[in-house]
C-alpha cells in the first residue's frame, strides 16, 4: 500500500527499522521489523481477545458430536485443552516462528471431526486421525514440499488471498456478532443472509457492535496509538453496563454473556490429554477409508494456513520482495506441530487464526506479539471466566476495520489487464466468505488459474507444484461423487 493509502486509513505501518537495544530486541527483530515492545504487547493483547472465543466455541462443537459408542466429550475437559493447546502452539509460533500469528482450534477442521470422524469410530481413534494428519504435514514440511508449493503461486494469487481473508473475516465479524443472520428457512426467498436474527436490528448486542465498529474507525482515522483495544475494552465495559442494568437476555449475546463473574478463578482439568489411539481408526473404517479422513483434515489444514500466514504476514510487512516469507519453513513446522498437538490433547487440530490479524492491525510485527497472546491463553486456564467475559459484540468490530485495511492494501497489486490471473484472483477472494472457506478459495483459485493458463496457450508459465495441487483439489471435489467419502 502507498504511504499515502497507508496514512490515510490509519493501519499501523511500521516504523524505520533501527539497531536493535538489547538481547530481547535482538531475538525478535523488534527494531529490524520498526516495532517496539509496547506495540508488541498491544498487539499481542488485541489479538488474544479476536480469538479469545474460540475457547468457548470449540467445546460448543466438539461437545455437539457424538462417536461411535455414543461417547461426549466432557464440556470443562475441552475448554482446558482448547486453551492449553492454544497457549502452547502460539508460544511456539513466537518463539520458534516468530511472527504474529496465533494458533487455535480451527473452525471448520473441528466440525470435520465432530461430525465426520467420530461418529464411525471412537474419540481417541479420531483424534489419533488429527495427529497422523500433523505428522503428515511436517513431513511435508521436512521434505520441502509444502514451501515449494507456497512459493510456486503467483503474485497476483498471494494477494487475492490475502484479500479473500480479508472479506472472509468481515463476514465473520458480520455474523458473530449478529449483525447480520442466516435465514433459518430460505425456501420463501432466494436471500440467504438477513439484517439482524429477524431481518432488522434490535436488540442493545447489536448497538454494542454498532458502536464498536464506529468508535474504531474513528480511532483509525485520527491514527489513535492502540485504536483497536480501546475500542475492545470500552465496548466490553459499555456491555458490561447496559447488561447489568437492561437486564439483557443471555441469548442475545450469543456464546458470551459481558457479565462479572461471581469467582473469575477457575481450577483447570486435564482429563483428555493423552487420551488419543493413532492407529485405532483404521481398525474401525479400514485402511482407504481412513486415510482419505487423514486427507480431509491434511487438506484443510494445510491450505487454511497458508493462506493466513500469507495475508497476515503480507499486513505485517514482513514479506521479501518476491513475495515470500524469510523463514517459512519454521513457520511451517509450528503449524504441523499444532496439528498433532491439537489432536494429541483433544481439541481438534490447532492451526493459524486470521483473527491474527488484530494484531497486526495495532502494530505487532514479531513473534513477541505471539508470546503474550500465548500467554493469555495459558492464564485463561485459570481465569477462563474473566477470558470469556468479552462479547462477540466487542470483539468483533476489529474483523470489519482489519478486512478493509486488508482489501485497502492489496488490491491494487492484481494485475486486472491480465485475465488468466485476475479471474482466478476475483474467484479466489469471494469463493472464501460465500463459501465460508478459505481452502475452498485457495482451490477454486488454483484450478481456474491452471486451466485459463492452458486455455491461453500459456500452459508452461504454469508451475509443476500448482498442476500437482490442482489435482488434488480435483480428487477432494470429486470425492463425494466417487463415493469415497
Amino acid at each position: 500500500m502507498p504511504s499515502s493509502a497507508t496514512a490515510s486509513v490509519g493501519f499501523a505501518k511500521p516504523n524505520p527499522p533501527h539497531a536493535p537495544k538489547n538481547g530481547l530486541d535482538r531475538y525478535f527483530k523488534i527494531s529490524e521489523r520498526g516495532s517496539s515492545v509496547y506495540r508488541e504487547i498491544r498487539g499481542g493483547i488485541a489479538t488474544f481477545f479476536a480469538m479469545a472465543y474460540i475457547i468457548v466455541l470449540n467445546p460448543i462443537i466438539l461437545g455437539s458430536g457424538v462417536d461411535k459408542f455414543g461417547h461426549h466429550l466432557a464440556g470443562g475437559q475441552l475448554v482446558t485443552a482448547t486453551a492449553l493447546t492454544a497457549g502452547l502452539t502460539t508460544l511456539l509460533m513466537g518463539v520458534i516462528g516468530n511472527v504474529p500469528i496465533a494458533l487455535a482450534a480451527g473452525l471448520g477442521i473441528n466440525s470435520v471431526v465432530a461430525l465426520q470422524l467420530a461418529p464411525k469410530m471412537s474419540w481417541p481413534d479420531a483424534m489419533g486421525m488429527v495427529v497422523l494428519a500433523g505428522f503428515a504435514i511436517m513431513l511435508l514440511v521436512a521434505t520441502g514440499l509444502r514451501e515449494r508449493v507456497m512459493s510456486a503461486v503467483p503474485l497476483g494469487l498471494r494477494k487475492a488471498i490475502a484479500i479473500g481473508i480479508g472479506l472472509f473475516i468481515f463476514l465473520i465479524g458480520l455474523v458473530d456478532s449478529g449483525f447480520v443472520s442466516r435465514i433459518p428457512d430460505a425456501a420463501h426467498t432466494t436471500v440467504p443472509l438477513q439484517l439482524g436474527a429477524n431481518g432488522h436490528l434490535d436488540g442493545w448486542p447489536v448497538l454494542i457492535f454498532i458502536l464498536g465498529v464506529l468508535l474504531t474507525l474513528a480511532l483509525i482515522v485520527r491514527k489513535t496509538p492502540g485504536a483497536i483495544l480501546i475500542s475492545i475494552v470500552a465496548m466490553t465495559v459499555l456491555g458490561l453496563v447496559i447488561d447489568a442494568v437492561a437486564k439483557v437476555p443471555a441469548a442475545s449475546w450469543g456464546l458470551t454473556v459481558p457479565k462479572w463473574p461471581g469467582n473469575p478463578v477457575s481450577s483447570p482439568d486435564f482429563g483428555l490429554i493423552g487420551k488419543v489411539s493413532i492407529f485405532g481408526g483404521f481398525h474401525q473404517v479400514g485402511i482407504v477409508t481412513g486415510v482419505l479422513f487423514v486427507f480431509t483434515v491434511l487438506l484443510s489444514g494445510f491450505f487454511d494456513a497458508m493462506g493466513t500466514i500469507l495475508g497476515v504476514s503480507d499486513e505485517a510487512h514482513l514479506l521479501d520482495e518476491k513475495g515470500d516469507l524469510p523463514g517459512m519453513s519454521r513457520v511451517l513446522m509450528v503449524d504441523g506441530i499444532a496439528t498433532a498437538l491439537g489432536g494429541a490433547t483433544s481439541s481438534s487440530a490447532n492451526t493459524c487464526f486470521v483473527e491474527s490479524t488484530t494484531g497486526v492491525g495495532e502494530g505487532a510485527r514479531t513473534g513477541l506479539a505471539s508470546i503474550v497472546t500465548g500467554l493469555l491463553f495459558i492464564l485463561s486456564l485459570f481465569l477462563t471466566p474473566v477470558a470469556t467475559m468479552v462479547p462477540a459484540q466487542a470483539a468483533t468490530p476489529a474483523l470489519i476495520a482489519v478486512g478493509f485495511l486488508i482489501l485497502a492494501h492489496s488490491i491494487g497489486d492484481i494485475d486486472w489487464s491480465d485475465f488468466t490471473i485476475a479471474i482466478p484472483a476475483f474467484l479466489t477472494m469471494l469463493m472464501m466468505p460465500f463459501t465460508y472457506s478459505i481452502t475452498n478459495g485457495i482451490g477454486v483459485g488454483f484450478m481456474t488459474f491452471c486451466l485459463l493458463r492452458l486455455a491461453a496457450g500459456r500452459g508452461r508459465e504454469v508451475p509443476v507444484a500448482l498442476y500437482a495441487v490442482s489435482a488434488v483439489f480435483t480428487f477432494y471435489y470429486l470425492m463425494p461423487a466417487l463415493h469415497l467419502t
